[in-house]
């Protein structure tokens, strides 16, 4: 392990919207963690980042990628990120993977001190999805699942059928079945699919094994790179399927869902005790044009 504070965790920022939101998380993590690397993704496509207000420890991917909801460049723009993280001289020993809407909700002692206690090499959600789950469980709460199950491992066919004097047909046959599926999906017995929250941490040991798994463009990135939601079962499946990797079932991250549809609700003041009470490192979403009142406290707190 480094003994360096500024070596110990370094973090890797999606960004698109919401540049003073940005800024302040910045700061707040340049505070806690004394200037830790700091690689981030930010959409300029989506809206303008102050370059050259950034303090010299925050590396920009360039260039960036367009990024939009559920896209495969999410992915991406992940990936380019951990390269850039892993090329410095004195690479950090964990990173964190955050959006600009994410907050730390715990000390820098207290996830430091979770991290490294521990002989884990990610915290990551991951579930196995199988066809027996999509077709015989009938858990509501396992609905993710069967709906990973249709983006993942399911196979459609589209056809257009146009006959003189008829109106055009479209007609869609999906397969499901794995015998069925098996000719068109990488997965197989030896690399099962695995489905989970897209934010995650992990150690260098993971951060390289998905930089050179991501750099072979095998059959597997592949056939992601046409999906969408890519970025809920891509790196799930690369960590899950690692021989030597050990991972915690646990994101370390505070969502709440209980709105329903699919976007979290935004973390209010109201909030403020069920994240205390949360094992979670971070929270996620906050919006300062909303309730800054709950980012303020939570300052407070995790100084």
């Amino acid at each position: 392990m480094s003994n360096s504070p500024r070596n110990l965790i370094g973090f890797i920022l999606l960004t698109h919207r919401n540049t003073l939101q940005i800024y302040r998380l910045i700061n707040k993590l340049n505070r806690m963690f004394n200037y830790p690397v700091i690689v981030c993704h930010h959409d300029f496509s989506k809206c303008d980042l102050s370059v050259n207000t950034l303090s010299k420890n925050v590396l920009l991917v360039r260039p960036h990628l367009q990024t939009e909801w559920a896209s495969f460049a999410l992915v991406e723009a992940t990936v380019q990120a951990l390269k850039l993280m892993y090329e410095v001289p004195d690479p950090p020993d964990w990173f964190v993977l955050l959006s600009g809407a994410d907050y730390p909700i715990k000390t820098a002692n207290q996830i430091l001190d979770d991290l490294n206690s521990n002989s884990y090499d990610a915290y990551i959600q991951h579930e196995k999805i199988t066809y027996e789950t999509y077709k015989y469980d009938l858990r509501p709460s396992i609905l993710w699942q069967k709906n990973s199950y249709q983006r993942y491992c399911t196979k459609s066919f589209s056809f257009n059928y146009a006959k003189k004097y008829l109106v055009n047909l479209n007609l869609e046959i999906c397969f499901e079945h794995p015998l069925l599926t098996k000719p068109f999906l990488p997965f197989s017995k030896k690399l099962a699919c695995f489905s989970g929250s897209q934010w995650f941490c992990a150690n260098s040991k993971a951060a390289k094994y998905i930089i050179d798994f991501h750099s072979q463009k095998n059959a597997l990135t592949l056939y992601y790179s046409k999906l969408k939601y890519a970025d809920e079962s891509y790196f799930q499946t690369i960590l899950a399927n690692a021989p030597d990797l050990k991972l915690k079932n646990d994101r370390r991250r505070y969502i709440d869902w209980s709105d329903g549809g699919s976007h979290p609700k935004t973390l209010l003041m109201e909030d403020l005790p069920n994240l205390l009470a949360s094992s979670a490192h971070f929270a996620r979403k906050f919006d300062i044009d909303i309730d800054s009142n709950i980012l303020d406290e939570l300052d407070k707190i995790t100084s």
